[in-house]
């Protein structure tokens, strides 16, 4: 009996070694769940025992549970990177289609060659879909989805209207509109730009030059609007451009001593009240700007075209330039308070971003940010029933309960910490000590069983 209880004794001993030891090994190993050895003394009676003398046969190892206690949390510079801060696990799928699922709290996810984000192993993190203010549309973990970043975003879209707010200065020069010359800064009071883009999503640069009219203003005697009239003229990619409906009256034949000498342009004319607003009438309807609508004439090559846009793109386009405020002020200088068009160019991925809720958003070069899922968290009732299947993964098992699916912030799982790792929960110093008992405990067992081994040879020498 003796030698059996220090074998058992031994046995557990070196289970004891065999988990302090996997725990040391791990101590580097990201979102690694430290175990504990647990021992069961053996004992075992009958009716007709009398147990007022029984010893006890041993011990067994009861069981070998993970300590699932949060590990240290340290920051990276990959956004990718995740650390769950607070209960909760990653939801993993070995492949794109399959409905498998896995769990895990190591966070150091990649893209791969095809743009979904997968750990070391190679499994799809998991998310739900969102809906366009950030809520999610189902929590199920039937319905996630792997997690792919383009990276590209959008199609070409063709500039149809560019709306700004300006505010030009009522104390500048009178400027006579046939001197204009966009290379000569003397001769216009004011410039900005905007860039446009055409069907192909090719950028071009439009250019505003405003100057105040000094021809306005020497017929101001019979408009007392006159000091107060500005010629805008249009210009993209440094060329001229016409504004469709200017009366032949308002073109202006630009003098010899400009770069464009000779030749004939259609400015738009805007003209101010007293009070420094784009004159109306008495119903309140907009005078001041002719023409009406300031909408240039067709973009493309050929007769009657602008000749700015490329053969290859839309030869109809056409660009509104509308105001949404329109000033002229004393005592300011020429400011331009917004400044917006509708089109846009392919987006080339430039950032990924993941809050604390898990919500994933990429930023393209083109000005878009694309919503792309949040991440998925699950939750058990008890974790440490979970089977583990390597990799610091795990599966649900019967002992855990069914994966809860869950969201990150919410209920009893943890906030999502991006760029940021949880590192291993194995306390190196209290697993040497551990180790130095499990040794101690393995060394008294053996003398235990060397004494036992001794008592018997005494008996078996006897004569």
């Amino acid at each position: 009996m003796a030698l059996s209880i220090s074998v058992s004794g031994i046995n557990a001993a070196q289970k004891h070694l065999d988990v302090t030891a996997n725990n040391i090994a791990n101590v580097n190993t990201i979102g690694f769940k430290g175990s504990r050895a647990e021992f069961a003394d053996v004992y075992s009676s009958s009716i007709y025992t009398d147990t007022r003398t029984l010893v006890g046969n041993g011990v067994q190892t009861a069981s070998v549970t993970q300590q699932f206690n949060s590990g240290s949390i340290d920051t990276t510079t990959n956004a990718l990177d995740m650390a769950i801060k607070g209960d909760g696990f990653f939801v993993l799928s070995p492949d794109n289609d399959s409905l498998d699922r896995t769990f895990t709290r190591a966070g150091a996810f990649r893209c791969n060659e095809s743009g979904y984000v997968t750990n070391s192993s190679g499994n799809y993190l998991q998310v739900y879909d969102v809906n366009a203010d950030g809520s999610v549309k189902s929590i199920s973990l039937d319905s996630t989805h792997a997690l792919k970043i383009p990276d590209t975003a959008g199609s070409p879209e063709e500039t149809t209207k560019v709306v700004s707010s300006m505010t030009l200065p009522a104390s500048v020069d009178y400027q006579n509109p046939e001197n204009f010359d966009p290379t000569d800064a003397k001769t216009f009071a004011a410039s900005t730009s905007v860039k446009i883009y055409d069907s192909l999503g090719e950028s071009h640069t439009a250019t505003y030059y405003y100057l105040k009219d000094i021809n306005a203003q020497n017929n101001a005697e019979t408009d007392t609007t006159g000091a107060n009239t500005w010629k805008l003229f249009m210009f993209v990619d440094d060329k001229p451009v016409a504004f469709d409906g200017v009366s032949a009256a308002n073109q202006v034949t630009i003098g010899a001593s400009s770069s464009l000498a000779g030749q004939t342009l259609s400015p738009a004319t805007i003209v101010f009240d007293s009070e420094g607003n784009v004159k109306t009438n008495t119903l309140n309807v907009t005078t001041g700007l002719s023409p009406a609508t300031l909408k240039t004439i067709e973009l493309g090559q050929g007769a009657n075209r602008a000749g700015v846009i490329s053969s290859g793109a839309n030869q109809t386009q056409s660009i509104e330039f509308a105001f949404d405020q329109l000033h002229m002020y004393g005592g300011t200088s020429f400011s331009v308070d917004a400044l917006s068009q509708d089109g846009s160019t392919v987006g080339q991925l430039t950032n990924v971003e993941i809050n604390d809720k898990g919500l994933v958003s990429a930023t393209y070069s083109n000005g878009t940010t694309s919503t792309l899922g949040m991440v998925a968290l699950a939750n058990f009732a008890n974790p440490q029933g979970l089977t583990q299947i390597g990799d610091t993964s795990w599966r649900a098992s019967l002992d855990s309960g069914i994966a809860v699916p869950s969201q990150a912030s919410v209920g009893t799982c943890g906030s999502i910490q991006s760029s940021a790792l949880e590192s291993s929960n194995t306390n190196l110093a209290s697993q040497l000590v551990e180790l130095i008992t499990a040794q101690r405990n393995y060394q008294a067992n053996s003398r235990a069983l060397e004494v036992n081994n001794t008592v018997m040879d005494s008996i078996l020498n006897i004569r």
